[in-house]
């Protein structure tokens, strides 16, 4: 078979005259042959294969500089890199659900407090953190507080100064007043504020890109609750007698399960189980998720670092979270119970019960 014309090279490797004209220009295609007196553009048989691949990169919405190289690789290298794209489309495409829904929530919100008629709801609450049996330090942090309650788990040399500081960012705003139609913007600056304070602890580190930590927090806005979370530590929420996970692992076991690849109880002894996909990092920009949720009187909420979360089996949770009676008794038997399953990491939790307002 002799050279196409651009038209039939066209309609063969469905990219339009125009885009080939323009990939041409990129030097990401260039034609086999090119007129010298009227400038037309043939193309060899042999070229339809890539043409087609810089189609199906197009249509995967992959830029055209990455495309440039992808066509420049050996296959399977090609084929990593494609795959690398996709994951990172992946992520971008969930953090931007989260914000989605996050932003439908926030739009449609209707905050009681601004109400007259309407009492805002309180929390009593309590936090305990502990070293466990096996670690020789404790890199975790629990905080509980009026308005904020915090969970972060350190990773790295300096994990502990790194979680410490997270949760120092989000304690500000306890005292800070803001307008609840701000929370969006309050939220997404806390998130950044303490991203910037954990790179400031790694920069000090030897081993920068090893440190980093996990955040689970909610702010507390009197009747409505905003849950800030980026990680695997935890957030449960018990109403009604039944326990529920309100937060989604951000692991690479989680993704896997996610996809169909394994199992629930496989996941639960991966032997990476605990290698995280997303966190507060010294030398990552993960986003964090963002939710609101209604509370009730009579809710519940445990906030949790996988120390508690991956030795306990959910039912002894559950026991525990709908059976003991406040907040600090709560804690206590949370943290006994990892110990008793061997406490092989550091353990914190954060109960908080919504109630009335009193009278």
């Amino acid at each position: 078979m002799g050279l196409l014309t651009i038209g039939a090279f066209a309609k063969a490797s469905r990219l339009s005259p125009k885009a080939l004209r323009l990939y041409d220009e990129l030097g990401l295609l260039p034609p086999a042959r090119v007129d010298p007196v009227s400038g037309y553009r043939f193309y060899a048989p042999e070229q339809l294969e890539q043409a087609r691949l810089v189609a199906w990169l197009r249509r995967l919405g992959m830029p055209l500089a990455r495309i440039r190289v992808v066509c420049g690789l050996e296959p399977d290298d090609a084929a990593r890199e494609v795959q690398a794209f996709w994951s990172r489309v992946e992520a971008d495409t969930a953090a931007r659900r989260e914000l989605a829904t996050f932003l439908v929530d926030h739009l449609s919100w209707k905050d009681p407090l601004m109400s007259s008629t309407t009492k805002p709801l309180e929390i009593r609450y309590a936090a305990l953190s502990d070293t466990g049996l096996v670690r020789e330090s404790n890199q975790d942090t629990a905080y509980a507080g009026s308005r904020l309650l915090a969970v972060a788990d350190g990773f790295g040399p300096s994990g502990a100064p790194a979680s410490a500081a997270a949760v120092e960012v989000f304690k500000r705003l306890e005292s800070d007043g803001f307008p609840a139609g701000d929370l969006l913007n309050v939220l997404g600056d806390a998130v950044e504020q303490a991203r910037q304070a954990v790179r400031g602890v790694a920069a000090a580190d030897a081993a920068p890109q090893k440190v980093g930590t996990t955040l689970t927090a909610i702010l507390w806005t009197g009747s409505q609750l905003a849950l800030v979370h980026i990680g695997d530590t935890r957030a449960y929420l018990l109403r009604d007698g039944e326990l529920f996970l309100i937060t989604h692992d951000h692991t690479l076991v989680q993704s896997m399960v996610d996809e169909g690849r394994l199992s629930a109880d496989e996941a639960a002894s991966h032997p990476q189980r605990e290698l995280l996909m997303r966190a507060l990092h010294g030398v990552s920009d993960a986003a964090a998720d963002i939710r609101l949720h209604d509370a009730r009187p009579g809710d519940r909420y445990l906030l949790c670092s996988d120390g508690l979360s991956s030795v306990v089996p959910a039912a002894e949770m559950h026991r525990v979270v709908s059976g003991v009676a406040g907040p600090d008794q709560a804690v206590r038997e949370l943290v006994a119970l990892a110990n008793r399953s061997g406490g092989p990491d550091n353990v914190s939790c954060v109960v908080a019960d919504v109630l009335e307002p009193a009278e």
